[in-house]
């Protein structure tokens, strides 16, 4: 079988297997709400993990204890100090303390995304390129807008350093963290998402089983690995970007 012809049999079988997984009926299709056009099933999945991570954060922090806390408040404890952490060594504390909540937000949400994907039927929001992007470029804006904040004016003089000629080099340096932030996440969850699927419709004894989800559990532990991972990977660029701007000596 030639390269082009198993390439056509792959998309043959995914596009069974996502036929078979849309038991909500979602159009495959984005939808022209008369202001553009959007992928309604991402706006329904986002939606959802924006509504798990509330219930989540609420659960967890009802009935804080500090002698005795439930598993779930340990959790959320155990993961904001170690996002604080992160912030402290590449901030001042002040700085790091005004960020964290921004911070926290945006790590729950890449990571319910990215394993929201692993539920049968479901999608992850981050598999959907125009997600990661919209994220990246807000990070993008903040890092900008805490420059100017806490270096006024003096924040242009990097644009310009060591030579007024690598100006170009500088603005492409720039514009080119949003887009790694945006395809690094995109790339890595859909990928996921399409092995998933492709080994669906290689094992027809799952392809009955859960509307036809049944990954093997090899490869849905390495992808609930690989969500934890590209959260704090993108968090992680999020703390260091801001680091670089707003440190007095850029």
């Amino acid at each position: 079988m030639s390269a082009a012809a198993g390439h056509e049999a792959s998309k043959d079988i995914l596009a069974v297997v996502h036929e078979n997984l849309n038991v909500w009926g979602f159009p495959h299709d984005a939808v022209n709400f008369g202001f553009g056009a959007m992928n309604l099933k991402t706006l329904v999945m986002t939606w959802i993990v924006m509504g798990l991570i509330v219930i989540f954060t609420v659960a967890a922090t009802r009935n804080m204890q500090l002698k005795r806390p439930g598993k779930l408040q340990l959790m959320v404890e155990e993961m904001f100090q170690f996002l604080r952490g992160l912030a402290y060594e590449n901030l001042d504390p002040k700085k790091g303390a005004s960020l964290m909540c921004l911070l926290f937000s945006l790590f729950l949400f890449l990571l319910f995304s990215n394993l929201w994907g692993l539920i049968p039927t479901m999608m992850s929001p981050t598999a959907d390129v125009n997600t990661t992007l919209g994220m990246a470029l807000f990070v993008f804006i903040l890092v900008q807008v805490l420059g100017l904040y806490y270096r006024k004016l003096g924040y242009f003089k990097h644009f310009f350093e060591p030579f007024v000629f690598f100006l170009p080099i500088v603005l492409v340096e720039e514009l080119s963290k949003p887009l790694t932030l945006a395809f690094r996440l995109y790339g890595n969850i859909y990928a996921g998402e399409v092995l998933i699927a492709v080994l669906l419709g290689l094992i027809p004894l799952t392809a009955t089983i859960f509307g036809g989800f049944l990954a093997s559990v090899i490869w849905l532990s390495f992808s609930i690995f690989v969500g934890f991972i590209q959260a704090f990977i993108f968090t992680m660029l999020t703390i260091a970007y801001v680091s670089q701007v707003t440190a007095e000596h850029h």
